[in-house]
């Protein structure tokens, strides 16, 4: 059986129980006084996705070598199902070292490891990188490129097509700016990407001696505060283009932008998004991660009752000044059997927003309560005849 239990924002306030960290919350649109000179725009809280400012979001463009993001995405995501290893030494095949455009000059035949890699497609947009790791990971470039296509299904991607994993012109080969976004949030959960996509400046070496400078093609990554990852893409088809994440406190913000005319318009753009939307939305915690004031009472053992925690944070994103109904429902197990283990999970806290739920999260056992010896047991049953 469970018991449910519901608490008002109001209560938890009045207890002292709210803290600041950010999670999930319901996607609402406002109007920002923006108007970027660019085919395409969007801007969105990184944790919850909630959009602040769109400009023609789902418009199916070129994109260029933002459709790195993808190719870096089924690589992080390779490495972490165990089907790639970030010390694997890559052979190079004639076909990647002979890719044109971006590259970091990799030379066939010659191993590289695979994080190496993967730095230089987030740094400089290697395009021989990205082969490389695309015949890697899909065994060819054909079958990776079906993997880029299933995984943006996956992520409700619903107007992007790939054609190629370097970005480079190709028909039919599209995307949008929201779907972009979308595929730049996924792969910013990965913590690595973040050891490559702050380099500014490196030599990088080549097995055979020779070195190889690398220049982040992210100005911000320099020139703006909080910024700390992004992609950016040009071709003649597609313009200048940006995707970038910048993370000011406890918000993180993700801009896109498509088809700017030169490379100054569309850093200018990301710019400004980005500050109209630090200076005017804030995260507002409403449940913090951790020990909350609830507890279980726990069956079959001398422990009677074990605290709850929070497994993470619920707040919302929202405009400063904004006031909402926003309210945290418990639903905690009626009683718990022995044997309980710390982390187990005993219930989960919901948040809703006006009525509607945009955030969740489990609710742990912040103890263990060990089952009753045979003596304990005993004795507990002797007790209660008594």
């Amino acid at each position: 059986m469970k018991k449910q239990i519901t608490i008002s924002i109001t209560a938890l306030l009045a207890a002292g129980i709210l803290v600041g960290l950010p999670q999930k919350s319901m996607a609402t649109h406002a109007e920002a006084p923006l108007e970027p000179a660019c085919k395409a725009a969007y801007l969105c809280d990184y944790e919850s996705g909630t959009e602040v400012y769109a400009k023609n979001p789902t418009k199916r463009l070129p994109i260029a070598s933002m459709c790195k993001i993808m190719t870096l995405l089924l690589s992080f995501e390779a490495v972490e199902s165990g089907e790639l290893a970030y010390d694997e030494m890559i052979t190079v095949s004639e076909n990647a070292s002979g890719m044109g455009g971006s590259q970091v000059f990799l030379e066939t035949n010659l191993q590289y490891r695979a994080d190496e890699l993967m730095k230089t497609i987030a740094v400089c947009s290697a395009n021989d990188s990205c082969m490389a790791l695309a015949e890697r990971i899909g065994g060819n470039e054909t079958a990776f490129i079906e993997r880029m296509n299933e995984r943006a299904k996956e992520l409700g991607a619903e107007n992007t097509l790939f054609a190629n994993c370097t970005g480079l012109p190709k028909e039919p080969q599209y995307s949008c700016a929201k779907d972009v976004a979308v595929m730049l949030r996924e792969m910013l959960t990965h913590e690595k990407y973040y050891e490559f996509s702050r380099v500014w400046l490196e030599d990088f070496a080549h097995p055979d001696g020779r070195t190889t400078q690398i220049t982040n093609t992210n100005k911000l990554i320099r020139f703006y505060d909080g910024c700390d990852g992004g992609k950016t893409g040009f071709t003649n088809e597609a313009g200048f283009c940006l995707a970038a994440t910048a993370k000011r406190g406890d918000m993180r913000l993700v801009s896109v932008v498509i088809g700017a005319e030169n490379s100054k318009t569309r850093f200018e753009d990301t710019k400004a998004m980005l500050n109209y939307c630090f200076n005017s939305y804030e995260n507002a915690t409403m449940l913090g991660q951790g020990e909350l004031e609830l507890s279980v009472p726990v069956k079959g053992s001398k422990t009677r009752s074990v605290n709850v925690v929070a497994e993470k944070s619920l707040t919302l994103f929202r405009k400063k000044g904004e006031t909402r109904d926003a309210n945290v429902e418990y639903v905690l197990e009626q009683e718990l059997k022995a044997p309980v283990c710390a982390g187990d999970v005993v219930g989960e806290a919901v948040l809703y927003l006006d009525g509607v739920e945009t955030d969740r999260t489990k609710l742990l056992a912040g103890k263990g309560a060990d089952r009753y010896s045979w003596w304990e047991a005993f004795r507990e049953i002797a007790h209660q005849w008594n």
